[in-house]
């Protein structure tokens, strides 16, 4: 048959630009289920964790749920224990189930199951136990075998820059035979930090895609094999090349229902974390990956695209995969407060505890004061915080402090190593508006060192103190410099409190904005004692694509 039977299609195509995700959802890894997508992230300390976004076209992302209301061990995660907990996990589907598998570099990998992505899932199955395994991946054979690739974290474990393939039962419930190291990257030319890695099959090959030198300033490898132990060969597919996109690396190889390939990955921006890029992607006929734009003095190579055409979503179908039945929530920062707990956009910095959230639902979100204040608000795991968007944001809200005992203080913190924070400290003649600063840098894997804060401003007015109760409103700009300000309740001007604040990223994650309330150590507790907070509102340009 001569002729094109759809003219009009490339005219009809979709441009997205990227990063298609422009906040931190690090180390994403993706698979595609009938006509769906399904990612998740490494969510770290941070609680509910293992965040699953959902797609239909790659482009557009919603939250399907949280794979994790807690992490293990219950008792561990307690306390807020930065740069720890979740790291780079992969996702699967066999045998009619979902399947997570991700390592935990203090205790080993663990997975879990579930039916739908929305949940539930299974409580977390210790597979690996090891300190420094990490960054694992399942692959089932064709016939009927199973074999999980990992790397290694030499804070840990003293070993590093190193793949291992390792046999597991069909049922990811133990392993069955002894670990190969199958790429040693000492022993590659300029391959340092390789880790990451996802593991596939294609025409005979098994498929290793694995990122190198460094979250900020790494390259993408691919490496295939005949044999699933090696030897393997390789080739730098993906690299920053002239680019504005540092570190292109670490992700996932996805093709789509109307055979065509792109690759997931994300870029470090610093405060703003990891974002995710996708670039489309395609086989060379010498069998290798082209991701990206083609590097000319590369052969091979390829570098980050700004933007591409793609495929537009194609109506739902597959009944049973939970689709139509998804917790569609959208992936903007906004908050009313109008549900029993609040949107999965919001995370607890450690295991929560029934205490910390005293109610929502009517429009205001009301957290426990309770007396665990250490100074360092690093080390308080019931800060309510969501991720800092990658472009300029406006965020308002009212904080009001209902009781607590003088030093019982409340509002908006914009956390990572050091923190900025506004808002309410009870006196024994009210409350004052504050804004402060923590003096020194947070240490990375632990609960922090009580650090003093500086009082970077400190402001009374009239009625504030009778009624405490202010406006808080935080701007962040697209270097993620941040200004406080407050308001009274009822008056239309504005007060800065301070000097611009640098946002500054966490152990392994971007910077965050939350929302937290407590009280000094060995106050006396009150159970009326909430920081009360209305509605969150925030404006700026588009930071989470959603449809």
């Amino acid at each position: 048959m001569s002729g094109n039977r759809f003219p009009n299609w490339k005219a009809t195509m979709p441009t997205y630009t990227n990063p298609v995700l422009d906040a931190d959802w690090p180390d994403p890894d993706v698979i595609r289920v009938g006509a769906e997508y399904y990612l998740v992230a490494s969510s770290f300390n941070r609680v509910p964790g293992l965040p699953v976004l959902t797609s239909r076209d790659l482009v557009h992302w919603r939250f399907a749920g949280h794979a994790l209301t807690a992490l293990p061990p219950a008792d561990h995660y307690a306390l807020p224990r930065h740069g720890s907990g979740v790291w780079a996990p992969s996702i699967r589907h066999h045998d009619g189930r979902f399947v997570i598998v991700y390592p935990d570099p203090d205790h080993g990998v663990y997975v879990t199951w579930a039916t739908r992505a929305a949940g539930p899932w299974s409580t977390p199955h210790l597979l690996l136990p090891g300190r420094g395994i990490i960054d694992p991946c399942p692959l089932w054979d064709d016939d009927g075998r199973a074999y999980l690739v990992h790397g290694w974290a030499r804070s840990r474990s003293g070993v590093a820059n190193r793949l291992t393939v390792v046999e597991v039962d069909p049922g990811l419930e133990r392993i069955i035979a002894e670990p190969r190291t199958v790429v040693d990257g000492d022993e590659i030319p300029g391959c340092r930090t390789l880790e990451g890695p996802k593991l596939y099959t294609r025409d005979g090959w098994y498929w290793i895609f694995a990122p190198a030198g460094g979250v900020a300033t790494g390259w993408q490898y691919a490496f295939r094999s005949r044999d699933v132990y090696g030897p393997y060969e390789h080739r730098v597919v993906l690299e920053q090349g002239g680019t504005d996109v540092n570190g292109p690396h670490q992700g996932a190889w996805v093709d789509t229902a109307d055979s065509r390939h792109w690759f997931v990955h994300f870029q470090d921006r610093g405060a703003f974390g990891r974002v995710v890029h996708l670039q489309p992607m395609t086989w060379a006929a010498d069998g290798w990956p082209r991701i990206g734009e083609e590097i000319a003095t590369a052969p091979g190579s390829g570098r980050p695209v700004a933007s591409a055409e793609f495929s537009p979503a194609p109506a739902p179908d597959g009944p049973g995969l939970g689709h139509s039945e998804l917790d569609h929530s959208d992936l903007d920062c906004s908050d009313g407060f109008d549900t029993p707990v609040p949107r999965p956009v919001w995370h607890w910095q450690a295991n929560p505890h029934s205490s910390w959230l005293h109610s929502t639902g009517d429009g205001a979100l009301r957290l426990r004061v309770l007396p665990e204040d250490r100074g360092d608000l690093r080390r308080l795991g019931q800060v309510l915080g969501q991720r800092l968007p990658g472009r300029a944001s406006t965020w308002t809200t009212t904080v009001r402090l209902d009781g607590g005992p003088p030093g019982a203080r409340a509002g908006v913190v914009v956390l990572g190593r050091e923190y900025a924070w506004a808002g309410l400290i009870r006196t024994p003649a009210g409350a004052d508006v504050v804004c402060r600063r923590s003096d020194g840098v947070g240490v990375g894997v632990g609960v922090g060192v009580g650090v003093e804060e500086s009082r970077a401003a400190a402001l009374v007015a009239d009625g504030v103190t009778a009624e405490a109760c202010v406006e808080l409103r935080v701007e962040s700009d697209d270097a993620g410099a941040v200004t406080f300000s407050w308001r009274a309740p009822g008056a239309t001007e504005w007060t800065l409190l301070d000097e611009p604040y640098q946002a500054t990223g966490g152990h392994w994650i971007g910077a965050e904005i939350g929302l937290f309330g407590v009280a000094p150590i060995g106050a006396p507790a009150g159970t009326d004692d909430v920081a009360a907070f209305g509605p969150v509102t925030v404006t700026g340009p588009e930071t989470h694509r959603s449809r």
